[in-house]
C-alpha cells in the first residue's frame, strides 16, 4: 500500500479551508483533484513545448507531436488495448459515447433496430442513444434491475434479439456504486454476434481494466475523473469494428487527400480525431495515469475498498439512514444515501448544503440518472465518492457532519 500522508501532500487543495473548516472532499464520482504532476505537465508543455502537432517540421511540432503519441501508448498499455489505433482522443466519456452513436448508427442501424441500455445508465449513455433511436427510427431497450440495485441478468439475456444491434452498459454505477457483470454481459451479447460498449467513467479511477480481457468492443472513460485534465477522454473500439465506422466530423487531421469532388479518410485513428487535438491535455492525462499506475490499481482499489466499507458501516449507525446499493462487498467506491427524520427524508440538497458549511464537499441531486431515480421512486440523494487520498479521519468527520444536520430539522 501507499502513504496517504504522503499522497496527499501531492495534492495542494487538499491542504485548503472552506468556511474555516479542513476540507473534506467527497464529491471524487463528479471529478478528482490533480496532483501537482499533472499540472506542472501541463505548465512545461505551455512554457516549453507548445506548437501544434503533426505535420509541423520545425522542433517545436515535432517535440510536441512526440509527447502527444506517446500518450496514445501510455493509455493503450493502461487499459491493454492490442494497439494505439484503437485509442481514439475525444473531450470525455460523453463525446465518445456521442461519437460511437453517431457513427454506429450510420453505419448499422435501421428502422425497427435495437438498442440495449441498461436501467442505471449515466444520461450520457441514453441520450446520445435516443436520439440516434430517433433519427434511425430505431428502438432502446431497458435491462431491468433488482431493488437493490443489480442487473436482471436473466431478463437482459431474454432482451437480446435479431434485431438487437448493440448493447451499452456502464461498468460502475455512479449513483448505486453497482459494479455490473460486464464480462459476462459481454460474453452473453457475443454468443450473439452482438457488439458492446461498456461506460468506464466509473471504473477506471479505481481498479484495473484490461479491454482485451474484458473483449469489450468499444470502452469509453474521462481524463478529469482519473486525476487528469479536464475536456479530455478516450474512446477505445476494437480495429475491426473503427474500420467499419464513417468518420464523426469533418476538417483537418482526419483527412488523407481532399478535393472539391471527394476527401480520402485518414488512417486509425486519426480518422476520428478532426481539428487540433487539445495535445497538451493528452500529455496531462498520461502523466496521471503514470501516476495511479506508479501507486497500483491494485492497492488503490484496496484502500477504496476498505474505505467505503468503513464508510457504509459507519454512516448504517445513524439513525434513519438510507443507503441506496452496496448489498455487495464489491461496491465501488460510491455511497448514495438519504436520511430520514420525523417521517420524512432531509431534503438531499439541504443536507448537502448544510454539510457544505462545515467543509465538507459532496454532490446531491439525481447524478444524471434521473431514470434510475424513478426506478428508486426517489428525486435525489446525497452522495459520497471516494478517492485514492481519502481517510477514514474524513468519513468520520463526513458522519460527525451528518448528525449535526439531522439534529438542527
Amino acid at each position: 500500500m501507499y502513504s496517504i500522508h504522503d499522497i496527499r501532500n501531492d495534492f495542494p487543495i487538499l491542504s485548503r479551508e472552506v468556511y474555516g473548516h479542513p476540507l473534506v472532499y467527497l464529491d471524487n464520482g463528479a471529478t478528482t483533484q490533480k496532483p501537482r504532476c499533472v499540472v506542472e505537465a501541463m505548465v512545461d508543455e505551455y512554457y516549453n513545448v507548445n506548437a501544434n502537432v503533426h505535420r509541423g517540421v520545425h522542433f517545436l511540432s515535432q517535440r510536441a507531436t512526440d509527447l502527444h503519441e506517446a500518450s496514445r501508448e501510455t493509455v493503450r498499455a493502461f487499459v491493454n488495448a492490442r494497439s494505439t489505433s484503437e485509442i481514439l482522443f475525444t473531450r470525455g466519456t460523453t463525446e465518445s459515447i456521442n461519437l460511437l452513436a453517431f457513427t454506429f448508427g450510420e453505419a448499422f442501424i435501421h428502422e425497427g433496430d435495437e438498442i440495449l441500455i441498461s436501467t442505471m445508465e449515466h444520461h450520457s449513455n441514453i441520450v446520445p442513444w435516443q436520439m440516434m433511436c430517433q433519427r434511425k427510427g430505431a428502438v432502446l431497450k431497458v435491462i431491468p434491475m433488482t431493488d437493490e440495485g443489480e442487473l436482471l441478468m436473466d431478463a437482459y439475456e431474454a432482451l437480446l434479439t435479431e434485431r438487437t444491434r448493440l448493447v451499452c452498459c456502464t461498468h460502475v454505477s455512479n449513483v448505486l456504486g453497482t459494479v455490473n457483470p460486464v464480462k459476462e454481459i459481454i460474453r452473453i451479447a457475443h454468443q450473439h454476434d452482438i457488439p458492446v460498449l461498456i461506460d468506464g467513467a466509473q471504473s477506471v479511477p479505481h481498479m484495473p481494466v484490461d479491454v482485451q480481457d474484458l473483449d469489450c468492443d468499444f470502452f469509453a472513460f474521462s481524463g478529469h475523473k482519473v486525476y487528469g485534465p479536464t475536456g479530455v477522454g478516450v474512446l477505445y473500439g476494437k480495429e475491426a469494428w473503427l474500420d467499419r465506422l464513417p468518420p464523426y466530423q469533418g476538417g483537418g487531421e482526419m483527412i488523407k487527400n481532399v478535393t472539391f469532388e471527394h476527401t480520402t479518410y485518414n488512417d486509425l485513428p486519426y480518422k476520428f480525431e478532426a481539428g487540433t487535438p487539445d495535445y497538451v491535455a493528452t500529455h496531462a492525462l498520461a502523466t496521471a495515469l503514470d501516476y495511479v499506475s506508479a501507486l497500483g490499481m491494485d492497492n488503490i482499489f484496496r484502500h477504496e475498498q476498505q474505505l467505503t466499507r468503513y464508510a457504509v458501516e459507519q454512516l448504517r449507525t445513524i439513525d434513519g439512514m438510507t443507503i441506496f446499493g452496496h448489498t455487495r462487498d464489491t461496491a465501488d467506491a460510491v455511497i448514495s444515501f438519504l436520511v430520514r427524520k420525523d417521517g420524512h427524508y432531509i431534503h438531499h440538497l439541504d443536507l448537502g448544503t448544510l454539510l457544505d458549511r462545515l467543509g465538507i464537499a459532496v454532490r446531491t441531486g439525481h447524478h444524471c440518472a434521473e431514470p434510475l431515480m424513478h426506478r428508486l421512486g426517489i428525486e435525489g440523494t446525497v452522495r459520497a465518492s471516494f478517492g485514492l487520498y481519502n481517510t477514514t479521519a474524513e468519513v468520520d468527520a463526513l458522519v460527525a457532519g451528518i448528525r449535526r444536520v439531522v439534529q438542527m430539522f
